[in-house]
């Protein structure tokens, strides 16, 4: 978590890919005209569970189709909807590196290089300690 103002350049930066759009002056300008709160949350479908949190990105009709959703409390229009999440893991990527440069973020493994290293690492350790515990039989293995 981190709390910050940007200037209207780094705004133009953040929102490079909405650049040509009518609304990107504005939208710029409304992003830095007062301090921001940056957040990376981290779980499980974590992009999913956070847009669904957001509901839609126009505040009204997040009101009309998603009164609990954080945008229809929150925000006031489709450019002010108070929040923003990213669209994709790229994406995100992007940002945390925008918003937190010191953070140093590890590469998330493919599925076989995660399997690969659980093979290799995480089971033969696994494995070695509960033979460990099965030869000694402790009366309080914990």
């Amino acid at each position: 978590k981190r709390k910050l103002q940007l200037s209207p350049e780094q705004c133009s930066n953040f929102y490079a890919d909405q650049y040509g759009k009518m609304f990107f002056p504005n939208l710029t300008a409304y992003m830095s005209s007062g301090p921001l709160v940056a957040m990376v949350l981290a779980r499980h479908n974590a992009l999913s569970y956070w847009k669904e949190l957001l509901g839609p990105s126009n505040s009204i009709k997040a009101r009309e189709t998603h009164p609990d959703s954080l945008r229809a409390i929150y925000g006031t229009d489709d450019l002010r909807n108070a929040l923003h999440g990213s669209h994709n893991f790229s994406s995100a990527e992007r940002e945390i590196r925008f918003m937190f440069p010191e953070a140093i973020l590890e590469p998330i493994p493919t599925r076989q290089a995660a399997v690969d290293y659980l093979n290799l690492y995480v089971n033969p350790t696994l494995l070695a300690g509960l033979t460990a515990l099965c030869k000694e039989k402790p009366a309080d293995p914990m």
